[in-house]
């Protein structure tokens, strides 16, 4: 059976099947096997019972007949005729201890030995036990001893060929009640697993449709079931899908709008290199200034395709990740914006803070933090940053945040009314929010004590080395 079962399973024959024609298998097999196993318990408590009773009933009969043996039985031994016997399948002998068996009838006589014999020699008190006789009929045996002919017993059999039939008669009734149970089942485990299964395969179409036609449209979920959970999961999966599709869109064309400025304003001024360059050239003063905006075109063209790839990782920590102090990767961002905004005052209050994390995207989303910080702070202002248990706080001297523009302010392209006369790409605390995120922290705005903005970042981490 093992065997079976497993070239079955090897062979992958199983799965091949439908899931509801599954179902129903297992369904029709669990239901005839219990059947099965009913039939057999009914059919072997009913054999048992008939054989006690009519066991209990034959040995009752015959102490009761050896008991009131008299000379009127005596006188019955061979006159009886066979068929006044015959007609209640009883046939009654007497035998000694000797094995001498007298017949009552005129029947053919049956096998008797040790048993009968034994009880009435008075070694045993009865016997029962089958016998088979010359014709193949079964006949039960019971043997009890006579108390008034010392030496003898009366050995009383009864056909078994009632009892058989009966059985055999029950036997093939629990056989076609069990098949006809096992026919049931089927059809009913094939109903019951075709309409329990619809969810199933409205949750198939809809794959089926979406992957065929990108048409995300959400199901209609009924119940608290199982199934009704799968539904609702496939309904988040959908607005998750059809969510990410609207912030790639929005990715797409903000890219092509902010794009689009310095390539418009590269192209104007290379053109007008060319047009001044066939004239007879600019002067030197004005050749210089047009340079210097194509420079800064350049320089901002590159920063913004730099944030834009920046912002497109997705990937979770890889391989770079290593045991880093944001302390250090935090002065080293402040080194590098100093030399940029040298018209400003850095103070730095940093307590080393020890984590896992990638040391490049973390320098990235801290310089960004002082770039932003710096772009806002009036020219001889200060930008504070302080690093305490975990908590990056940046604060500017600038105007500050609205309320209702700093749920806003980490999201892709967004630029706040102060910012719009200003350079920038408007990703830089995108890839903030991106890089806390990927390592498991949180970035928040408020107001800063000196009237500007305080933008905090939250890592987590520890405030020793763990060596």
């Amino acid at each position: 059976m093992s065997g079976i079962a497993d070239w079955w399973a090897a062979r992958g024959l199983h799965y091949r099947r439908s899931l509801a024609s599954r179902v129903a298998l297992l369904t029709t097999a669990a239901v005839g096997l219990a059947l099965t196993l009913v039939a057999l318990a009914g059919y072997v408590t009913v054999q048992q019972q008939i054989r006690t009773s009519f066991d209990e009933s034959l040995l009752q009969r015959t102490h009761l007949a050896a008991r009131n043996s008299n000379t009127l039985l005596d006188r019955l031994f061979g006159e009886v005729p066979s068929w006044t016997l015959g007609a209640a399948d009883v046939r009654i002998f007497r035998i000694d201890s000797v094995g001498n068996v007298r017949s009552a009838d005129k029947g053919p006589t049956l096998t008797l030995g040790r048993p009968e014999m034994e009880v009435a020699a008075g070694i045993q008190p009865q016997s029962l036990r089958t016998v088979i006789s010359e014709r193949g009929t079964r006949y039960r045996v019971a043997t009890a001893p006579l108390p008034t002919t010392p030496g003898q017993a009366l050995v009383i059999a009864q056909s078994l060929t009632a009892q058989d039939r009966t059985l055999q008669r029950l036997g093939r009734w629990l056989l076609l009640l069990g098949a006809a149970g096992v026919v049931v089942s089927a059809l009913a485990g094939w109903a019951v697993a075709r309409n329990g299964l619809r969810p199933v395969r409205r949750l198939n179409a809809a794959v089926e449709r979406a992957a065929r036609t990108d048409e995300l449209t959400p199901l209609r979920v009924e119940g608290e079931d199982e199934l009704a959970r799968l539904g609702a999961a496939f309904n988040r999966l959908l607005a998750a899908i059809e969510a990410s599709r609207a912030r790639q869109r929005q990715l797409v064309a903000d890219a092509g709008h902010e794009l689009r400025t310095p390539l418009t304003s590269l192209r104007t001024n290379l053109e007008l290199l060319t047009m001044a360059d066939a004239d007879g050239g600019l002067p030197p003063e004005a050749r210089a200034e047009l340079l210097d905006d194509v420079r800064a075109q350049i320089e901002e063209l590159s920063t913004l395709v730099g944030d834009l790839v920046e912002l497109a990782r997705d990937e979770p920590l890889t391989a770079a990740v290593s045991l880093v102090d944001l302390a250090e990767i935090a002065e080293r961002a402040a080194a590098r914006v100093r030399r940029r905004a040298s018209g400003l005052g850095f103070v730095t209050e940093l307590r080393p803070w020890w984590l896992m994390g990638e040391a490049p995207a973390l320098e990235r989303a801290i310089t960004n933090l002082l770039d932003n910080a710096a772009k806002f702070s009036p020219p001889g202002g200060t930008v504070t940053m302080r690093l305490a248990g975990g908590v990056l706080t940046v604060d500017d001297e600038g105007p500050g945040i609205p309320d209702n523009e700093r749920a806003q302010v980490f999201e892709r392209f967004y630029r706040s009314s102060e910012s719009r006369g200003l350079p920038g790409s408007g990703l830089g605390l995108s890839i903030v929010r991106q890089v806390a995120e990927r390592h498991l922290g949180v970035v928040e705005v408020d107001s800063s004590p000196t009237g500007g903005a305080r933008i905090s970042m939250t890592l987590p981490g520890r405030a020793h080395h763990p060596g």
